[in-house]
């Protein structure tokens, strides 16, 4: 983007922001008639981090850039996927490769797919053989919260987490005992179904689901380009979490949750229309988390976690290339990959002073690989030891200070460390933050032992990561401003080249092998608002508007180019009206800039993917107390427009769907 453009564009953002001040100025006689005395400020719940420290911290407090998402945000918004949920957080960058289902990665700030740490409920989910996570088969049932943490985070959660950790919580049973279902259907054939139970009975506490979801008639390959077949999705998915309560304020979560789908796909090369082509995804998550405080001074957290897929591939019977009209065999045959990783970790708290707490941890991490392409089982562990100290002065003065070392059975050994400062001017609700760390990725099993391709010899990925940030809240609280500066270094990135003296032959091509040759620096801004123009009136209970701008240069520092696949310009708008208690509607609008498709050193028009924005609307009315009926159209102005070059994205669809739930006779929560 040229500099013209970009100080056009935040001229727009600007603007946007002085226009809700505007509105909000505009509604006097609104802010006159609320029951509340004037300047009385809109009380939120400052809800609990813990990715930040491995603590729980109020946001308020946290010195990192983080962002948390949280049931009501997905209830109120009708969002069915993990994707959809990200894809309008800050620094974030989501794309799929085609409809429902279909691999969908997670960048944050310029990183790559393989630098964000996933997990959910503990479990470390990133693939042992690929080194990212496949959001694709991931829906947003019984989940209670997505915390996103953005920076190196290594210090705290070792490899794979340079660019930033995505975790995953399911919901706490709370409350009588109830039970709900849903039902929805629209667009594609789709059809989803669900039913919960949750609630809390004396020492126990209870949260489950299951749910089913299945879709045809969209082509992964966008359609525009003559694609004709119809992909089709399955999927099935079960969590639970139950709670404990032991003595002396202790807890033990035992957490579940597994899915399986059947996904339908088309490949990129050519691009080709695939039939009967298949990336099938079966997954396990189970944890153990004890939490027990032992002295006023001293707790201990022990968690135990497994993480498993397997992931069957199927090639297709025949392939279509949409540029030439050739019809061939794709290449290969069925196989199968499976993945599993293991997490044991235990962490010691202390409070040394009402100001200052140390925290003491260590951790066994191992993963397993294998496929039938070749690569029998290999394994990568660590044991890795951590201290951290966390300093909180009269609510005020915020800092964080911690090291970390990891020892790898591959490469050997690497240390990470993390400050994090911040200070709260409550006299003006203005938070100051600034963070700077190392961070580092462990080659994956495919980068070192794949037959005929990995290299034995690879370092691990490394990072420096430094931001600055400021919170403002204004007009009691109605308004929240937020802008923050990020920057990143890579080296020693790992990259597939040809070189006869350092690789092998095989499948790929001849010579070609991972090797550690790469340097990188991306950097931005990060602007936020949040707006609640109007609350508690008549016919006017909430109005609010929360909007965010990204700005991300990258560059190869070898090539001088732009990384592939990352956006310079991100905006997420969202505006939430409801006008009465039953009914609410939620707008959602996102533009992306435009981005290159292939790396670095291969960038052309032909692999610019032009920018795009959609919106979505959701309109739902609670009909009575337990039942609820709703419609969301996703692409409302049907945008036509591609996330990943060649693939296809929704037409404008419409869902309509009901949501029912009722007390169950368990008993009440006292018994």
């Amino acid at each position: 983007m040229s500099t013209k453009s970009c100080c056009r564009f935040s001229l727009q953002v600007c603007s946007w922001v002085l226009v809700s001040l505007a509105l909000y100025a505009g509604f006097p006689t609104w802010v006159l008639a609320l029951d509340k005395e004037p300047g009385e400020p809109i009380h939120t719940l400052d809800p609990m981090v813990v990715t930040a420290t491995k603590t729980p911290v109020p946001i308020s407090q946290v010195t990192s850039a983080v962002e948390v998402f949280t049931a009501e945000d997905f209830e109120i918004r009708k969002v069915r996927t993990v994707t959809e949920a990200l894809r309008l957080s800050q620094g974030t960058i989501v794309q799929s490769n085609g409809g429902p289902g279909t691999n969908a990665s997670v960048r944050i700030r310029g990183g790559s797919s393989k630098q964000t740490l996933v997990l959910i409920d503990g479990a470390i989910v990133n693939s042992g053989t690929l080194g990212s996570f496949n959001f694709g088969p991931l829906t947003t049932d019984n989940i209670e919260s997505i915390e996103i943490l953005r920076g190196a985070q290594s210090m705290m959660w070792g490899s794979d987490a340079m660019g930033g950790v995505v975790n995953i919580r399911t919901k706490r049973g709370e409350g009588p005992f109830r039970a709900g279902a849903f039902f929805e259907y629209g667009s594609f054939n789709t059809l989803r179904e669900g039913l919960t139970v949750s609630g809390q009975k004396g020492l126990i506490d209870l949260s489950m689901a299951l749910s089913r979801w299945d879709s045809s008639g969209f082509s992964a390959i966008n359609y525009r380009r003559g694609a004709t077949e119809r992909d089709s999705f399955r999927n099935w998915q079960a969590s639970s979490r139950l709670g404990i309560a032991l003595p002396k304020e202790g807890r033990v979560d035992v957490n579940f949750r597994w899915w399986n789908s059947d996904t339908s796909i088309d490949s990129s090369f050519g691009p080709s229309d695939v039939s009967d082509a298949s990336n099938d995804s079966n997954g396990l998550v189970l944890t153990g988390i004890w939490d027990q405080p032992i002295m006023d001074w001293y707790s201990h957290v022990l968690t135990l976690a497994r993480s498993q897929e397997k992931s069957p591939f199927d090639p297709g019977v025949s392939q279509r290339n949409l540029s030439t009209g050739v019809v061939s065999v794709p290449f290969g045959g069925p196989n199968e990959t499976k993945v599993n990783s293991n997490r044991i970790e235990t962490q010691h708290n202390f409070q040394l002073h009402e100001s200052v707490a140390l925290n003491l941890g260590y951790q066994f991490r191992q993963q397993n690989g294998k496929n039938d392409t070749g690569l029998s089982k290999e394994t990568l562990s660590s044991h890795s030891g951590y201290t951290q100290f966390q300093v909180n002065l009269f609510e005020r003065f915020f800092a964080t200070a911690g090291v970390r070392y990891d020892d790898y059975n591959t490469f050997g050994d690497a240390t990470t460390y993390r400050v994090t400062g911040g200070y709260l001017f409550k006299e003006t609700d203005t938070k100051v933050r600034s963070s700077y760390a190392t961070g580092f990725r462990a080659p994956t099993i495919n980068e070192l032992f794949f037959p005929d391709f990995g290299n034995p010899d690879l370092d691990p990925e490394k990072s420096k990561s430094f931001d600055v940030g400021v919170d403002q809240f204004l007009f009691s609280k109605r308004l929240k401003l937020s802008v923050g500066y990020f920057w990143n270094r890579y080296k020693d990135l790992i990259e597939t080249i040809q070189d006869a003296g350092v690789c092998g032959t095989g499948p790929f091509g001849a010579n070609f092998c991972p090797v550690n040759v790469s340097k990188a620096r991306t950097e931005g801004w990060e602007t936020s608002a949040a707006l609640v123009l109007a609350q508690d009136l008549p016919f006017m209970k909430l109005l609010d508007i929360f909007g965010k701008y990204t700005y991300t240069s990258t560059r190869n520092l070898d090539t001088d180019r732009r990384l592939a696949r990352v956006p310079v310009d991100q905006v997420s708008i969202r505006v939430h009206y409801q006008p009465v208690d039953p009914l609410n509607v939620v707008v959602d609008f996102r533009w992306v800039g435009s981005q290159f498709n292939r790396p670095s050193t291969a960038q052309d028009d032909s692999q610019r993917v032009p920018s795009f924005k959609v919106v979505n609307l959701v309109v739902s009315y609670d009909v009575m107390k337990q039942v609820e009926v709703y419609t969301r159209i996703d692409n409302l102005f049907n945008e036509k427009y591609e996330e990943v070059l060649f693939f296809g994205t929704p037409v404008r669809s419409v869902f309509g769907g009901v949501r029912v739930q009722f007390d169950l006779p368990v008993g009440d929560t006292n018994s």
